[in-house]
């Protein structure tokens, strides 16, 4: 069986919806890269108006929010991460009754929406970075500007790189260097400044006053730089982000920002939330993100990094959650975003990379916590690796010694019907190019198909409401395996650890288990239960199954 009328009758015949109380600690979020998600007034580029035509289609899906990438006005030197105006739409994606009106066709939906803030740095087109480039009497002091070393401060002021490569310092006409550990045109602010927490707390309150959700705290990791902004004495440093301590990332202050902002939060009713994208060296630093006094979810990107491995998968999720537990809260489990490859074609691409990232997202979404998902991913879609150069825009790309500048590969805008190019994406062309062969991945082309990755996830995200022992961390322990052997782990969340056969993966959540094969061969095992969901067919007598290779299956009793 797969993902059939089984899944569907089980959760019709039952309710685990989330309610109002906690709804993000086990809550479904749904990443929409805007510019990449749907066209609405055909130049080409995504945009509000096409994001709120295609809220249906995450309705249907069965996702609790959706989570939008920055639209304020930007030079989108850093696909609109460089903001210039944060309480203004960018008129590439519309307007600010645009972002109104989609706000409330979610809420009339029952989705939730979280929007991105950007308080590492502004564009350099802000107004306060224009006048610290004019002079302006104490504009400076909002930003990192400091004279360079050397005879004549020839020399930037540390040895600190930028993420996209390149010296992480860039000089001004008058011989002073300010800081950027993005683009040039990224520069990072001094949060040692009182106007900046004031200037971020007005413009949390607009959006939230407009009626937005949460946020998405990009590089929420990075506001507070370590005293002195010491050297690191060492090159290639992007590698270094989430393995190493570093004086620019995930410095003790960053966390009584979050601590005003949570205050700023619970005052608005509703359960407004914030989400960390916090890269931090250890399980226990980024669980520290999420105390009870500060923010509500951090992205687990070790989960994201985490190879094709059994024993590695088990120690990122046993360090996880032992780590969230710790604080009381809950993971929030993530496989791809706007900003890594795809990972169907992490997992080594073409059938089996496409095997892999179904079986992935079963287990993702059978783990206690919260869980992510990137636009396209329930479609199956993999990295597109051929884009011609002339076409790219990610900065990283332009420059040396950072991230790899391919990050465009992943935002390729989305196929939603048609057999050729933009496959509904809007009424003309896309901004980047869409492969020849993406209208059998289109959304109108997997619908109603059993046997494809979009009816996977429907059918997943409805079960994930309806079995009791799925979703909330808080699930009791099931009495019934309270006699397990004694080399079987359990944890608070009702999650238990089982023997299996090598490869294997198998736990136990109450009336639920859940199966992973990640060898290349079948595998025979005692049956856990009934099957209700595999991303691959699996044969059982009801006494033992034989689990394919590169698969993952539901079960429950």
């Amino acid at each position: 069986m797969t993902h059939d009328s089984t899944a569907v009758q089980l959760a019709r015949s039952s309710s685990n919806a989330t309610t109002s109380s906690g709804w993000w600690r086990d809550a479904v979020i749904y990443q929409v890269y805007v510019r990449s998600f749907a066209d609405g007034d055909g130049d080409g580029i995504g945009d509000l108006r096409g994001a709120r035509s295609r809220l249906p289609h995450l309705a249907r899906l069965g996702v609790d929010a959706v989570w939008l990438t920055p639209f304020y006005v930007s030079p989108q030197a850093d696909g609109g991460y460089d903001v210039a105006d944060y309480r203004a739409v960018d008129p590439l994606f519309g307007d600010l009754s645009d972002a109104d009106e989609l706000i409330r066709a979610a809420h009339a939906l029952g989705l939730r929406v979280i929007v991105d803030v950007v308080p590492n740095h502004t564009s350099e087109r802000h107004p306060w970075f224009r006048a610290a480039l004019a002079g302006e009497p104490g504009a400076r002091e909002r930003y990192h500007f400091r004279p360079g070393r050397g005879a004549r401060g020839e020399l930037p002021p540390n040895d600190w790189e930028s993420i996209f490569g390149g010296p992480a310092w860039t000089r001004v006409a008058d011989g002073d260097w300010y800081l950027h550990l993005f683009a040039p045109e990224q520069p990072d602010l001094d949060w040692d400044h009182p106007e900046v927490a004031a200037e971020f707390a007005s413009v949390l309150r607009f959006w939230l006053d407009l009626g937005i959700d949460g946020f998405r705290i990009d590089v929420a990791h990075g506001m507070v730089k370590a005293p002195g902004l010491p050297d690191i004495g060492r090159g290639a440093q992007a590698t270094l982000i989430g393995t190493e301590p570093l004086p620019f990332f995930d410095q003790d202050g960053v966390h009584e920002i979050h601590r005003s902002w949570r205050r700023l939060l619970d005052s608005y009713a509703g359960e407004r939330i914030g989400v960390a994208e916090a890269w931090a060296p250890t399980s226990e630093r980024l669980a520290l993100y999420v105390r009870p006094d500060e923010l509500h979810q951090a992205f687990n990107f070790r989960f994201l990094n985490c190879p094709w491995d059994p024993a590695a998968m088990r120690t990122v999720i046993d360090e996880s959650l032992a780590a969230t537990t710790a604080v009381g809260a809950p993971t929030t489990w993530v496989l791809s975003n706007h900003d890594v490859v795809r990972h169907v074609t992490r997992y080594g691409g073409g059938a089996r990379g496409l095997a892999r990232a179904r079986a992935a997202a079963l287990l993702m979404l059978a783990l206690p916590g919260s869980a992510y998902v990137y636009q396209g991913e329930e479609l199956g879609l993999p990295e597109v690796v051929d884009l011609p150069d002339e076409v790219r825009q990610d900065p990283a790309f332009l420059r040396t010694a950072g991230q790899d500048g391919l990050r465009d590969g992943c935002r390729v805008p989305l196929p939603w019907s048609g057999a050729e190019p933009p496959y509904g994406f809007g009424p003309a062309g896309s901004w980047l190019p869409q492969p020849a062969g993406w209208g059998d991945l289109g959304v109108a082309a997997q619908t109603g198909d059993p046997h494809s990755t979009l009816e996977l996830y429907r059918a997943a995200l409805e079960l994930r409401r309806a079995m009791p022992g799925l979703g909330a961390p808080e699930a009791g322990t099931d009495p019934a395996l309270a006699a397990e052997a004694a080399d079987e782990e359990s944890y608070p969340c009702g999650m238990r650890w089982h023997s299996a056969p090598e490869g294997v993966l198998l736990f136990t959540r109450p009336g639920f288990a859940c199966t992973l094969n990640s060898g290349s061969d079948p595998v025979e095992l005692p049956a856990p239960g009934r099957p209700v969901l595999s991303s691959a067919p699996v044969e059982t007598d009801g006494r033992t199954v034989r689990l394919p290779p590169d698969s993952c299956t539901w079960w429950s009793w």
